[in-house]
């Protein structure tokens, strides 16, 4: 029976000890890599009014507040780009593109808008 008291004692004592609290994992931050420009100096920083000039009418153009998206399909690609303004104000100019085929798969930004700009500015 002492032998049976003596462990009975020891598992409660063993109960009693700090238990180890996991640390939470550490996440290096994530840091955005810059979208490379390469071939897209005849869209980027560009207003309305240029992309026009050198796209034709925008196939659609859709604003929200003080953004705005004009679109241009040709036979080969579709061209998204997203003006807004600078900061500060001022007038909205592109900041950013995507780009697709007409069926949705991924093409090459750079070779879109080479492809739209052959097209001679407009349909």
């Amino acid at each position: 029976m002492s032998r049976a008291m003596i462990v009975a004692t020891g598992l409660l004592l063993a109960g009693c000890g700090e238990a180890a609290i996991p640390r939470p994992a550490t996440i290096a931050p994530v840091v955005p890599r810059p979208i490379p420009t390469t071939g897209l100096e005849r869209v980027m920083g560009r207003d309305a009014a240029e992309l026009t000039r050198t796209f034709g009418s925008p196939d659609a153009d859709v604003r929200e507040g003080t953004a705005r998206k004009l679109q241009f399909k040709g036979p080969i690609c579709v061209l998204d780009t997203y003006l807004y303004p600078p900061k500060g104000g001022g007038e909205v100019t592109v900041t950013y593109v995507d780009t697709r085929q007409p069926d949705g798969s991924p093409i090459d930004r750079a070779s879109c808008v080479a492809a739209l700009a052959r097209r001679g500015g407009g349909k």
